[in-house]
């Protein structure tokens, strides 16, 4: 047990850090997880690493009992995160708004897919990968870049007093489909990157999961909530239950853990009693213990110093914010919102937040991507975060986003409405 103190120490060290970064974030009216980050990079070999060679592995060594402790819980945060971004999706919000919703989603999915994959094949030399071929990362890279932070979106929308407009509720519905089609298909692409199961037969399972969950959900909105409690609402609860076990257990054997908690959480998010029952007892240690955790750890494994490629980070911020506000933008005029408007929704819809950092990381762990494009795609969740804060309430010509948008909800309020993580 020589390991316990040191392990000790770096959870304490990595979780005041979190705090005070992660307050001084909001102090600037941004989320947390970008004070977080930050953190992790002053505590990884990015600074404290070049400050201090020699004392930083000591701290925090890459190897031996307290390392792998540390990436554990860390992983665990990160499966718990996915959990409750999953809880947060509400499918009621789709009613009354589908025309204008699926038109905005449709085409804020269909281009940055089609930029992030076309960079990727017309552009071969600039980009390097672990594993698979340029064509299973292309794929990655589309979806990579056609995701939403359906959670920092929603954040934002509550502080501006528009969650209940019409624009509000089309950017939720468009954010609440994209999440789902990334995570989707990410499942989809992993299956490719698993040597010790056939593809074949990985697909099918994969493919199961996913018709599993979505026919669960149908089924719920086909029959209604009150028969779905009373007859079906033990054998929803079992099933959320398996795939959050199937996810703790996968994701420590190296499999795709993350989309089975993400498609529990889906789940349970529509079981109105439970979902605030289990709220009321997660959600605070998960965002103020094991979620920092992750993120802290995420500089502590990665220089972004000598990560960092201008021109991948460039070219990444830049097809990915003008394939979702160009993209959104049109299918949101397409429904008939007049042009001031639709360029809102497409800023609204830009954010990725730390949906896209946790998409990225997992990316990163299973060998599809390396350090400098897992560094390009933080700078590009959190630098297009910034800029929907920002630019969301110039278009909407309202007040700007208040540090209050980034503190979790009293649980009355989220009883009644919709739930925000802080992402």
């Amino acid at each position: 047990m020589n390991w316990l103190p040191s392990f000790l120490f770096q959870i304490m060290v990595m979780l005041s850090i979190a705090r005070i970064l992660g307050g001084f974030a909001k102090q600037l009216n941004q989320p947390a997880v970008l004070g977080e980050i930050l953190g992790g990079i002053i505590l990884g070999p990015t600074i404290f690493g070049a400050l201090a060679p020699a004392l930083q592995p000591a701290v925090f060594p890459s190897s031996g009992d307290s390392s792998q402790l540390l990436n554990s819980l860390a992983h665990l945060g990160l499966i718990a995160f996915v959990f409750i971004a999953g809880m947060e999706v509400d499918l009621d919000r789709i009613r009354g708004r589908e025309k204008g919703a699926i038109s905005t989603s449709i085409f804020g999915i269909a281009l940055p897919f089609a930029l992030g994959y076309a960079m990727v094949i017309l552009i071969p030399e600039l980009w390097s990968f672990s594993i698979g071929d340029r064509q299973l990362f292309a794929l990655f890279m589309g979806t990579a870049l056609s995701i939403s932070a359906l959670s920092v979106i929603a954040r934002i929308l509550i502080d501006l007093d528009l969650m209940k407009s019409e624009l509000g509720g089309i950017i939720m519905v468009a954010a609440t489909i994209n999440d789902i089609f990334g995570w989707s298909v990410f499942a989809l692409i992993l299956t490719s990157l698993k040597a010790n199961i056939r593809p074949s037969l990985d697909l099918i399972l994969t493919v199961g999961m996913l018709a599993v969950a979505f026919g669960v959900l149908y089924l719920i909105k086909r029959k209604g909530a009150n028969l779905i409690e009373l007859l079906w609402g033990s054998v929803i609860d079992l099933i959320a239950l398996a795939m959050l076990t199937a996810s703790l257990a996968s994701q420590f054997m190296g499999g795709h853990g993350i989309v089975a908690a993400f498609l529990a959480g889906l789940i349970l998010s529509q079981r109105r009693c439970r979902k605030e029952s289990i709220l009321n007892r997660i959600y605070l240690p998960v965002m103020t213990i094991l979620a920092p955790v992750y993120f802290v750890s995420l500089g502590l494994r990665t220089d972004f110093a000598a990560e960092f490629d201008a021109t991948i980070v460039l070219l990444i911020f830049t097809v990915a914010c003008a394939g979702k506000i160009i993209g959104a933008g049109l299918g949101a005029i397409a429904a008939g919102i007049e042009n001031r408007k639709a360029l809102a929704v497409g800023f609204g819809l830009n954010a990725r937040g730390a949906m896209e950092i946790a998409l990225a990381s997992a990316a990163l762990d299973y060998g599809l991507i390396e350090g400098q494009i897992f560094v390009a795609l933080v700078i590009m969740a959190l630098g297009t975060t910034v800029i929907s804060s920002l630019g969301l309430p110039w278009l909407m010509k309202t007040g700007p986003v208040s540090s209050r948008a980034w503190e979790p909800l009293p649980l009355h309020e989220q009883a009644g409405s919709y739930n925000y993580l802080e992402s």
